[in-house]
Parts: structure tokens; sequence; C-alpha cells
């Protein structure tokens, strides 16, 4: 008799996840207890306070915050919306175009930024940019950020794609609709879950990376990632501990945001 494959009844399992999730979550949830510490020390706990919550819109560093917030934000748009649209467009020439030649290339290409480690990644874009004389600024970091950002906001967008029958497209077709009026009237639609969700998982991608946006930012261009990195380097104090949260509960409720968005894309729609 075959007995259902069940991991959860594996010996030691559940120690082995419990110890993955307190490495990983601990030292997110001490950053944001001590982000409420009344004292100034980031070891000694001196009661519950806002007060470091209110010195990153009022404090002597609230400025910077607000200057680096408001790039990292303009930013993290501009490239989520073009990276949207190139991957919309790439999902469906991949998924609609039927086969051609170099199609397993060309998604191998497109899923490539994902898996290249991201050091790498910045190094090279450093080279690049430096090559062809491209001036370090907003300018190459919206570059940059538009590029590696395709392969995230693809993702979502070809999954919602390949659950969509092509017997609707098929249809409006044979009922004398152009491409043009298919796509906006019946695909668009349809895939607008898997488009708002691609888009929000790239805006937060954009959003909080700090490795490639250090490298090519160039002299005087912050984003919130890299002005926290640079107070940082000065001491660790418990206002960039409350400024760490607020980015922290932000990206939670874009990811969750992004995850509700994608699974509604995914129930069914009826055919009738």
């Amino acid at each position: 008799m075959n007995r259902r494959f069940d991991i959860k009844h594996y010996q030691g399992f559940l120690a082995i996840t419990c110890l993955c999730l307190f490495i990983l979550y601990a030292p997110l949830i001490i950053v944001m207890i001590y982000s409420f510490n009344d004292s100034a020390s980031i070891t000694n706990w001196g009661g519950f306070s806002l007060r470091w919550y209110a010195d990153v819109f009022t404090g002597p560093e609230s400025e910077k915050f607000k200057l680096a917030a408001w790039n990292s934000l303009s930013i993290a748009v501009m490239a989520a919306t073009v990276a949207t649209t190139v991957a919309t467009a790439g999902a469906i020439g991949m998924i609609r175009g039927g086969q051609f030649r170099g199609k397993s290339a060309s998604f191998a290409l497109i899923s490539l930024p994902i898996m290249v480690p991201e050091i790498v990644t910045a190094v090279a874009t450093l080279i690049f940019f430096s090559t062809i004389g491209f001036k370090l600024g907003t300018l190459s970091i919206l570059v940059a950020h538009i590029v590696f950002c395709i392969p995230f906001a693809y993702l979502p967008i070809s999954a919602r794609l390949q659950g969509i029958e092509a017997s609707y497209e098929e249809a409006a077709q044979d009922l004398y609709a152009d491409r043009w009026r298919t796509f906006r009237y019946v695909l668009m639609p349809i895939m607008w879950p898997g488009i708002l969700s691609g888009f929000l998982l790239a805006f937060i991608i954009s959003l909080d990376d700090f490795i490639i946006t250090n490298f090519i930012k160039g002299a005087g261009i912050e984003t919130l990632p890299t002005a926290i990195f640079g107070s940082v380097k000065q001491g660790i104090k418990p206002n960039i501990m409350a400024l760490s949260t607020l980015l922290l509960l932000f990206s939670i409720a874009l990811v969750t945001l992004s995850y509700f968005i994608g699974k509604r894309g995914q129930e069914p729609h009826p055919t009738d």
C-alpha cells in the first residue's frame, strides 16, 4: 500500500524549518523592536517611544532622507512602468508568437539577470557605462533598473498569459477584430492582474536595490538604500532602525498586494 508523501512527518523537518525562519526573520524583528526604543543606545532598552520615527521626518538628517526617498520612488515608478511595458510585449511575443528560431535562447536571456549574482551585474554595468562614456547619475540608475527589472515583471505576466486560452483571441478575430482591438478589449482585461502584479514586483525590486545603484549612482545622487548605508557607515543610530522599519513595512505591503493580485488573476474565468 502506497503511503501519501508528506514531508511534514519527516523527523527533524519542523526543527529545521523553525531554525531557518528564525535566522531569516529574527534580525528584522530586532530592528523593528529597537526602532521604538526611547534610548539613543541601540542595545539598551529605555522604554517605548516614537521619537526616532519623528526624527526621520523632522531630525537633522530628514532632508537627506526625504530627497533620497523621492529619488527612489520616482526612479522605481519610471523603471517599473518601462520594464512592465517591455515585459508585456515580450511575454506576448514569447507565448503567443508560436515557435521560432532562438525561442529557448530568448527565454534564457530574459531569465539570465535573475540568476547572475547582482555584484557581477553591477560591475558589468559600471564598466559598460564607463566604456561608452555614459555619465553616471539619475539617468544611469534608471537605465540599469529598467534592464534588471524586466525579468521580474516578465515572470507574473507570462504566467498569467499562459493561463489564458487562445480561444478568446480566436473568437474576437472571427468577429473581425484586428490584433490591436483583440489585445485592448479581450486580452488586456484578462491579463491585468498579471501586469499589475509584475509592475508591483518590478517597483519593489527597484525601490530596494542597493548593490547596482551604489556602483552606478555617481557623486551627489542618493537613493533611500544608499542613504541608509551612508548613515550606517557613520554609526548605527536608532533613527536608521526606524527608517529601515518603514521601508520594510512598505515593501511587505507591496509584496502582499502583488501576491493577492496575482492570486486573483489565477481564478478561473467563465467561458460563457
